[in-house]
Formats: C-alpha cells, structure tokens, sequence
C-alpha cells in the first residue's frame, strides 16, 4: 500500500468519525420552548428536549408538575417517575409534548417528561 492510499484512507476514517459525531450531536439538540409553543401542531407526539429555570413545582407519591421556562417561554412537565425538582433548579428534560389546546395567541400544551438531568 502506498503512502498516498494510507492518507487517503485516514483521511477517510476522520471524514466518517466527524459526520457520526456531528449526527450524534443533532439528536440531542434543545428546542426553544417558544418555538414548540409557536407550532404546535409540528411537534404534538414528538420526542424534544428542553431547558430551562423551574418556575413553579408539585409532586408528591413519586409523581409531579412543574414548569420550565427558558428565555423564549414556559411549558409545564408532568413527571411520572419521580417528584418535581425545587423551584429554581435549572433543568434539562426530554419527554413528548403534547399540544392540548390552541385558542388565539394561547397554547396550552405540557411535556410527559422521559428523563431529567439538573445542571
């Protein structure tokens, strides 16, 4: 093997281990919570992630509700997995969102949370 085909080849590796990576690291983009909220209909029973300040927070016997917002808007997430984390606690949740209800400029929808990390 020449040395022309060996770069060609590590050139090659490097060309596919950046395009698996960059595609690994799409899958878990956040999505603005306004940007949810401002289409609806495009994510209702899509697996997002979001993140954000928890604003508001109830739980008790290992399910609860609290509400994200990030700079763009709020959402409430129902968790039935565990409890709601404190008020103030920043957060990053996947889950499915739901769109419930449009009427005007309001949106009500919620996110079933999958998994939470606090950072």
């Amino acid at each position: 093997m020449s040395i022309s085909d060996r770069t060609a080849r590590r050139h090659g590796r490097l060309i596919a281990f950046t395009a698996a990576a960059l595609l690994v690291g799409g899958c878990a983009s956040v999505t603005p919570i306004g940007q949810l909220l401002d289409n609806p209909s495009h994510y209702d029973g899509k697996t997002v992630r979001i993140q954000g300040e928890v604003r508001e927070s109830a739980g008790g016997f290992g399910v609860g509700a609290y509400q994200v917002k990030d700079e763009t808007g709020a959402l409430t997430v129902v968790s039935e997995h565990g409890g709601a984390p404190r008020k103030g606690a920043k957060v990053g949740v996947k889950g499915v969102f739901q769109a419930l209800l449009t009427f005007g400029a309001t949106t009500v929808a919620g996110l079933r949370e999958e998994s939470r990390t606090i950072r």
